[in-house]
């Protein structure tokens, strides 16, 4: 294990550089922090190509495991300072471990429409907390997958995979424009349903069909009309407050859980 305390160190600069979306996208690499979320990812054959972690941490059973994986794999295990950590997550207060990924292949190809009775597409959602959420709801309902289209903020910055809780590890990812997703959805079975509010059934007991793909547009606008005329099945939530809209990822989980219970009835 390399010690390394300089917060001016080559390494510690390399690290905290994946932050940086334009950095990032270079490298083909990011960041993922925290113990539990860093064994999720090794349960799914994920390894990180370096494995970072506070100098004089307690040991942990879980830890040991995962820096003898790393290293039988030919990774790299580096203990730093704690200066050195917040650095590099931009954290005053950062998990006692971080590792470093290869990015994942996003193309569509490698989305099996088999996989599941339903998967999520998100179109143009800009917020990596939702993003985050909507990934987290995608393996809680065990969906084929996400989709993103568009313009939407990056999977795997530090506050997306955060906000996905492991799960960026576990559900299959793609990205495309919108003009790549239709003709590969239409080149075989999906029925695209989104929450709309032109001539809408009820989401509760609407007739879904898998494999079910739920689309859920812009956090501030929504999905374009073009979008939504595209969709085979568009569905209402009702409002009963005096707010007019469901929060994107909000609405995204609700809805795969009425298609969920949907399908298996």
């Amino acid at each position: 294990m390399r010690q390394i305390t300089g917060l001016s160190n080559p390494t510690v600069k390399y690290l905290r550089a994946l932050r940086d979306k334009k950095h990032r996208r270079r490298e083909a690499r990011f960041l993922a922090e925290g113990l539990r979320l860093l064994t999720d990812a090794r349960e799914m054959r994920h390894l990180p190509e370096t494995l970072a972690m506070a100098e004089g941490r307690e040991p942990h059973p879980l830890l040991a495991t995962l820096i003898h994986d790393v290293e039988a794999a030919g990774g790299d295990v580096i203990a730093l300072s704690e200066a050195a950590l917040s650095k590099i997550t931009g954290k005053d207060n950062p998990q006692a471990v971080c590792g470093v990924f290869a990015e994942f292949d996003t193309a569509l190809d490698h989305i099996d429409r088999t996989r599941a009775p339903l998967f999520l597409v998100a179109q143009a959602m800009r917020d990596p907390g939702n993003l985050g959420t909507m990934l987290r709801t995608a393996d809680a309902v065990g969906a084929g997958g996400l989709i993103l289209i568009d313009d939407c903020a990056d999977p795997f910055s530090v506050e997306a995979v955060r906000a996905s809780m492991g799960a960026i590890f576990t559900v299959p990812l793609a990205m495309a424009r919108w003009n790549e997703f239709v003709p590969w959805l239409r080149g075989g079975t999906g029925q695209l349903v989104a929450a709309s509010l032109r001539d809408p059934h009820d989401y509760r007991g609407a007739p879904y069909a898998a494999p079910c793909f739920v689309m859920v547009g812009n956090e501030s606008q929504g999905l374009p009309q073009a979008y939504e005329a595209e969709c085979d099945l568009r569905v209402t939530m009702p409002m009963l407050g005096r707010a007019d809209s469901l929060n994107a990822a909000i609405a995204g989980a609700v809805l795969a859980y009425e298609v969920l219970a949907t399908l298996r009835d």
